[in-house]
């Protein structure tokens, strides 16, 4: 599964540990991706999404169609 959120696109990222010397080494930020399977009442069909645990919180607020509609007209979902 990679670390990519399918509905917003947000990733990994890199940046630095500092220790207390100020000594710098790199590290990943990981996204906090989740496999989750919606329901769609419109199209009367289940997916399966590998979506960021922001992006569900959305979902929860604004429904999925809806969060659907805004990603598929900014380009982001294909499905």
């Amino acid at each position: 599964m990679s670390k990519v959120c399918e509905i917003t696109g947000k990733r990994v990222m890199f940046g630095n540990n500092v220790s207390h010397a100020l000594n710098r080494t790199k590290r990943r930020f990981d996204a906090n991706i989740i496999k989750k399977r919606f329901f769609i009442p419109e199209e009367s069909k289940w997916v399966t999404l590998n979506i960021s645990t922001s992006t569900l919180k959305t979902i929860n607020r604004k429904g999925i169609a809806a969060v659907l509609k805004e990603a598929r007209a900014k380009g982001n979902y294909k499905g």
